[in-house]
């Protein structure tokens, strides 16, 4: 086997080399290639991609096999007892088994349906969802003010978690084989974040799979996972883009979102002097406050570079930039979400990078509830995994009906649109993951999707999964708090300013934009405390600012009016308070009362303005505090 792995590795390395020879930097110095790394992982990744084509190929004869067993897994637990699994079980084949599944156990479609059930696991109890208890919790924002804790079974990490993780670092050295040759800058959750009642952690599962992964390949990692426990994101931007800067061979750049990779880049632009210092010095910026014991972890993982210093220097005076392209002219490798409403950030970096070196892939459909699949080609598909997950789907025409089809996922159709059910080894059963995917073609007989928005009243530009009912919630706790009132209001996601629009119609007509702005500031921070998505996305300046607008009298009223004129029937209207629609935004846009239009314009010049004195200010507030911190030293070590 290792000399039939041996030998794959270097053909591949062959092919490669007569190829296009991407390894190769400006000039002309190759990267080393990492035999062992490649082998271990043509072993251990070439064997599950060999079974995920096998398994493929059969689709609905695997959708079977894998509800089986999971029902089989969970069928004398609280819930397995509650929803009959033993008679599930019973079926002969595999049309009674779906039928009967769909018959005993209801579609969740929120995780409200399930938290009971989960508590419980919190609290202690064993058998509750799944035998035994979970090794983790892993927490994302929920439909109301409470997170989402999703448990994670030990089988769920080990067997679906690690092997689908195996088959996705050998794509890797499938596309790039020299990808392990040079360091890896990726930015992943907390392992831990805190714990259950019961002991139980919970975290991001990114920080448990970085923690576990083999010391071969996390020594190629530019930074320490401690560092996404830096509580202020703008120190945590710095750091993680001043570790990842000093390495010249920097190859594989993984997030998931692309409004991160703009972050990062963004306090390179806006602290490059300071950087390219710590970088020559073998320092770590004191004008950033970084936790002590951050600081001294960081000791190991920084060196004085002068030369890589004065490497960036020449790039800086000769382009006048940074930009990726120049400082890591090794670059194979950029992994993010391509699909959805993520467009709008990869437009704004696409310039910076050379896609003839380096290769772009879709990251593919995750969730923290589950990794449903992922690409493993050029285009922005995702592969299922049917050995892994038991899928369902309802055809996009059918989302408002009573009486949903769902179907199998041999069933899908290429070019249709369906939103996503997922059952799983970690007690999610028929679970609405409320995506809206496309078949775009097919993995064998497999076919393969990718994500196109969130439905039913979830919106996400970033990441934060903001839900309509959080949205009311903030709003009403803020009139609670303000003493002000609202006949009516509406919330639109702007993807081009990557913020939030809130539009009111207050009780009170003579409410100027001052107090109005001063309200949604107290939307925003209520918003901030139900949703922990929501602050995350805030705090790291990927969400701006709210933006505020008052309405006319009678708002929700002349809306509707002008959707009938454009041709909707009033029985089948429907309207939440919560979207991502341009068409709509603009009606209510014509709804504003003009004077805070104009007012606004005028405003938004000014308050750009005033920006960008304040950030002067503070980059010279930074420098005098360094020049008197480096006079004291001096001082110092005279006195000595």
């Amino acid at each position: 086997m290792l000399y039939l792995c041996s030998r794959i590795v270097y053909l591949r390395y062959v092919k490669m080399s007569k190829k296009d020879k991407p390894y190769l930097d400006n000039e002309g110095r190759a990267l080393p290639y990492p035999w062992i790394i490649n082998t271990m992982l043509c072993i251990v990744g070439g064997l599950q991609t060999i079974r995920l084509r096998f398994w493929s190929r059969k689709p609905r004869h695997v959708a079977e096999k894998t509800l089986r067993d999971i029902l089989t897994i969970s069928r004398d637990t609280v819930y397995g007892k509650e929803h009959h699994f033993d008679r599930i079980l019973s079926a002969t084949t595999a049309e009674d088994l779906f039928r009967l599944y769909r018959l005993y156990v209801p579609v969740n479609n929120s995780f409200e349906t399930l938290r009971p059930y989960v508590e419980r696991h919190k609290n202690g109890e064993e058998n509750v969802l799944f035998p035994g208890k979970p090794d983790m919790y892993a927490t994302t924002s929920g439909t109301t003010s409470a997170p989402k804790w999703i448990p994670m079974t030990h089988k769920y990490l080990k067997d679906v978690y690690g092997k689908m993780s195996h088959i996705w670092t050998w794509n890797f050295v499938k596309h790039r084989s020299r990808i392990f040759g040079g360091h890896i800058f990726t930015t992943v959750g907390k392992e831990c974040e805190g714990y259950a009642p019961d002991g139980t952690l919970f975290g991001a599962v990114s920080g448990v799979l970085v923690r576990d992964i083999p010391p071969i390949i996390k020594k190629h990692y530019t930074a320490p996972a401690s560092v996404m426990s830096i509580p202020d994101y703008g120190a945590r931007n710095y750091v993680l883009m001043r570790l990842a800067l000093q390495h010249r061979d920097v190859t594989l750049w993984a997030t998931a979102n692309p409004s991160t990779i703009l972050e990062l880049l963004r306090a390179l632009n806006e602290n490059t002097e300071e950087m390219l210092t710590d970088i020559e010095k073998g320092t770590i910026c004191e004008d950033f406050e970084i936790p002590f014991d951050i600081r001294a972890e960081l000791d190991a993982y920084i060196s004085p570079k002068p030369e890589r210093a004065a490497e960036l220097r020449k790039i800086l005076a000769e382009t006048g930039h940074l930009y990726p392209r120049d400082f890591w002219p090794w670059l194979q490798y950029l992994s993010t979400w391509k699909c959805g409403n993520t467009k709008i950030y990869m437009d704004k970096y696409m310039d910076q990078f050379n896609w003839d070196k380096t290769f772009y892939q879709e990251l593919g459909y995750i969730a923290t509830e589950c990794r449903f699949g992922f690409s493993l080609d050029e285009t922005n598909e995702s592969v299922l995994f049917p050995q892994f997950h038991y899928y369902e789907f309802v055809e996009e025409s059918e989302l408002d009906s009573p009486r949903k089809h769902f179907l199998q996922i041999d069933e899908l159709e290429i070019g249709k649109r369906y939103c996503a059910y997922v059952t799983t080894y970690a007690g999610l059963f028929r679970y609405n993951m409320n995506d809206l995917v496309e078949v775009g073609g097919k993995f064998k007989n497999t076919p393969t999707v990718h994500m196109i928005s969130k439905v039913n009243g979830i919106v996400s530009l970033t990441g934060e999964k903001l839900y309509e009912p959080q949205f009311m919630d903030a709003v009403h706790q803020a009139e609670d708090e303000t003493g002000i009132k609202t006949k009516f209001f509406v919330g639109f996601a702007d993807i081009e300013g990557s913020k939030y629009h809130f539009y009111y119609e207050f009780a009170d007509e003579k409410m100027t934009q001052e107090q109005a702005e001063a309200f949604t500031k107290v939307v925003d921070e209520k918003l901030q405390h139900i949703n922990l998505e929501y602050e995350s996305k805030r705090q790291s300046f990927r969400l701006h600012d709210p933006e505020t607008h008052i309405l006319l009298s009678n708002a929700y009223a002349r809306f509707k009016a002008a959707c009938l004129k454009d041709g909707f029937r009033d029985g089948q209207f429907k309207f939440n308070l919560l979207m991502q629609d341009e068409k709509r935004r603009s009606k209510f846009n014509l709804l504003q009362r003009l004077e805070n239009s104009l007012e606004r314009f005028s405003d938004t010049i000014i308050e750009k303005a005033d920006k960008i004195d304040e950030r002067r200010k503070e980059r010279v507030e930074r420098r005098k505090k360094r020049v008197e911190r480096r006079k004291s030293k001096v001082e110092s070590k005279k006195r000595r």
